[in-house]
Order: C-alpha cells, then structure tokens, then sequence
C-alpha cells in the first residue's frame, strides 16, 4: 500500500506539471521535474519507515542527487523554447497535444520514476545492519553523482564561453566518453541496487536494469546521438575515438 502511496504522489505531482505546461505551451519542465519524482518518494518512504543510519545515507544521496540535477536543468533551460525532443512528440501528436501530453509526458515519466524508484522503496524499507557491501554501493553512487556533476560542470563552462560556438566538447571527463553524465547517472542507480543485495535479488534488479535501457535506448543516447551527428561534421570520427558511455581512462 505504501508503494501504491508514492505512485498518487507521483501523479499528482506530475498533474501540476501537467497545468503548467498548458500556461506555458511548453512540456520542457518535465525534464525538471524528472528528479523531483524520486526526491519526493523517498521522503515520503523516510517518513513511514523507521528511520536508520541505512534510510538516512539512502535519503541525503537522493536529495543531494535528484535536486543537483533538477536546479542544473531548470538553469540550463531556463528562458529557452521547448526542446527539440518535445517538439517533435508534439508534432506527431496534434492535434490537441496539450492535452494529450497529460498522458504522454507527465503521466508516463511519472510512472517510469515510479517503478525506477521502487528501488528506494527497498533500500530505505530495509532495516539489516551496514554491510561493507551497503558501503560499497553508497561509495558508488555517491562517485556516480559527482562524476555526473562534474561533467554537467565542465558542459555548461564550455557552451557558456561564446568562443566554443558550434564547437564539441572533447576535454575533461569528456575526453573519455562521449556521455559521461550518463555514465555517473548509471552509477547511481546500480550503486543504489547494491545497497539492497543483503535482502536478495528480486523486484530491486528493474530499477538499475530499466534505468540503464531507458539511458542507451530509449531518450538518452540514442537520440542525441543522432541530433549530434546532424548537428556537428566529424562527429562520426569522435564515435570512432572514443567510447560511448565507459571511459577509457588510458586513452590520451
């Protein structure tokens, strides 16, 4: 019941962004709220489950991950038109997107973070004492959220100097990978999984499972990918250079 809990509070939340949106004419928020979907469900989990050491390093890693990236994200489009992403699902979906959206966009991402989040339902619900393995998946994911800051950092640097107009980033953590913020992402979310492997492997799998297909498949790489490789010349050869999502790390 309490699971069931957090998906009201998941789509009521997304309801509000859904009215939004119709003020707006602009779905882009939703990327925003993505985050806040977890943050707000791991709080409520905190809040009726007994509080522990476990709950309480589970609950500041996903404050300190889901609100790092919703305020990245509300800077980086802040006073922007809608995404190109959202645009063409509008395309496709007229008439009466707007409406249609309630569904399509808020409805949908809130049920994804939902079944995604059902991993903090397990991690905070579980009361077994700190393993070195609960050590081991904090360690990760918190790498995971710092790693994916710092990459967000050094992207928002480069296309803030007017002199990298039309240019690709390919220094820093960006030399290594051509997506290393979805590298740190998926670092979180398998990092969260570990913390939870003292009460089996089981419904806590989908969320790292689901996470990583959404990020390679779904609306992570595959898309931009395809928008960077129309958008800059020679990113075929930066794909041949370097790795994907893993960094090489011995690659100059």
């Amino acid at each position: 019941m309490i699971f069931l809990h957090a998906l009201l509070i998941n789509l009521l939340f997304a309801y509000g962004g859904w009215l939004l949106s119709l003020k707006k004419n602009n779905v882009t928020h939703v990327d925003i709220m993505w985050s806040l979907f977890f943050v707000l469900n791991a709080l409520y989990f905190y809040t009726v489950f007994t509080p522990s050491l476990r709950s309480t390093l589970i609950l500041f890693l996903v404050l300190l991950w889901g609100l790092r990236l919703s305020v990245y994200l509300a800077i980086r489009n802040w006073g922007k038109s809608e995404d190109a992403r959202y645009l063409k699902i509008r395309q496709n979906n007229e008439p009466n997107f707007r409406y249609k959206s309630a569904y399509i966009i808020f409805g949908f991402q809130s049920i994804l973070a939902w079944i995604v989040g059902s991993i903090l339902f397990i991690a905070i619900k579980n009361d077994h004492p700190l393993t070195w393995l609960d050590n081991l998946g904090l360690l990760i994911t918190l790498c995971g959220i710092i790693y994916e800051s710092i990459a967000d950092y050094q992207l928002m640097q480069f296309k803030n100097d007017i002199k990298n107009r039309g240019k690709l980033l390919q220094s820093g953590l960006w030399k290594l990978s051509r997506h290393p913020n979805y590298f740190g992402e998926i670092l979180v979310w398998w990092g969260f999984f570990i913390t939870t492997l003292v009460t089996g492997i089981h419904f806590n799998l989908i969320a790292p499972l689901l996470m990583t297909f959404l990020i390679l498949r779904f609306s992570g790489v595959t898309l931009l990918e395809a928008n960077l490789i129309k958008k800059f010349n020679g990113y075929d050869d930066y794909q041949k250079k370097v790795n994907t999502i893993i960094p090489r790390f011995w690659k100059t």
